[in-house]
C-alpha cells in the first residue's frame, strides 16, 4: 500500500524556504528539522526565486479579465431574468391578475 503524500501549507513552505535562503543551516539539517527531503527544499527555493519578481508587480499590471469575460455572465443572467419575467407576465394574464 502506497503512503499518502504529505501536503504542506504555503506558510510552512515559506518558513522552510526562508530558512534555506538564510544559509545558517545546510539542506540536510533543514530537512531533518522540518521533516522534508533536501530535494523538496531545493524545489521550493527555486520556485521562490523564480516567482519573486511577481510579488512586487503593481496590481494593475497583473493579469486582468477582459471586458468580455466580465460582461458575458452578466448578459447571460439578464437574458435568463428577462425570459422569467416574460413567462411570469404571460401567466399572470392567464390568471387574470
Amino acid at each position: 500500500m502506497a503512503a499518502k503524500r504529505k501536503r504542506h501549507t504555503p506558510e510552512f513552505k515559506t518558513k522552510v524556504t526562508l530558512a534555506a535562503l538564510k544559509g545558517d543551516m545546510t539542506s540536510n539539517e533543514l530537512a531533518s528539522k522540518f521533516q522534508v527531503t533536501p530535494s523538496q527544499i531545493s524545489t521550493w527555493k527555486r520556485q521562490l526565486i523564480e516567482e519573486a519578481p511577481t510579488i512586487f508587480t503593481h496590481p494593475s499590471k497583473k493579469k486582468t479579465k477582459s471586458e468580455e469575460e466580465i460582461t458575458s455572465p452578466l448578459f447571460e443572467e439578464i437574458g435568463r431574468l428577462k425570459i422569467q419575467l416574460d413567462w411570469l407576465k404571460k401567466k399572470s394574464k392567464e390568471l387574470n391578475f
